[in-house]
Formats: C-alpha cells, structure tokens, sequence
C-alpha cells in the first residue's frame, strides 16, 4: 500500500509596514526566538510569467534572497491557512477598523512592579 503524504500547510499572512498592507503566502509561520516577532519562511509567489502583476513583481524583489521574515506582532493582521498560495500583493492600508492587539510589553522573566 502506497502511503500518500499530507502536502505541507500554506498560510496567507497579512501585514502592516509603512503605511502598506503585505498579502504573502508562506509554509512556514511561527513564533520567532527574537522577542516580538513572527517568523514568516518558504514564501510562495505565483509561478505564471505569461502575466504579470506589478504588485507581486514589487514583492518578489524586495524579498529576493530572503529565506526568512521577521514580523513585530503587532504589524500582523490575520493569518489564514489556505489550500493553495494565491497572488502575492502589497497595498495601500485603508483607514477601515482594524485595530492592532494590545500586547503588555513587559520583560520576560521579570515580574511587573519591581
């Protein structure tokens, strides 16, 4: 009997930097070791060279060479497992009622107050 494997899980994160929102799909999202931050790896962009979109070309070069993305927290906006990457795309962050999560920054090990 042929034992068929699970194909790896694909994430759609969501992101804010610089006043742009990050659509990018990655197998690959966890808790980083650096405090604060979301590790984001294997990214995904879509293979067609027939057309091209602006968009994911912007993305695909500011992430050339990149193995690995760091993400404070609090930029993060969703993160959907999905079945397959869609189209990689940055946009222009809309003033609509997303509200960032409040998140205590006291430091690890340390108890409050002292």
């Amino acid at each position: 009997m042929v034992r068929q494997s699970k194909p790896k899980p694909i994430y759609r994160v969501l992101f804010v930097q610089q006043g742009q929102v990050y659509e990018v799909y990655a197998s690959e999202v966890a808790a980083s070791n650096i405090f604060g931050f979301l590790e984001v790896a294997d990214l995904h962009f879509s293979r067609s060279e027939i057309i091209a979109d602006p968009s994911e070309e912007k993305l695909r070069q500011e992430f050339a060479g990149v193995s690995r993305i760091f993400v404070p927290y609090h930029a993060v906006l969703r993160i959907d497992q999905v079945e397959k990457a869609g189209v990689s795309r940055v946009a222009a962050a809309e003033g609509g009622g997303v509200m960032p999560f409040p998140i205590p920054m006291a430091k690890p090990g340390r108890p409050e107050g002292r």
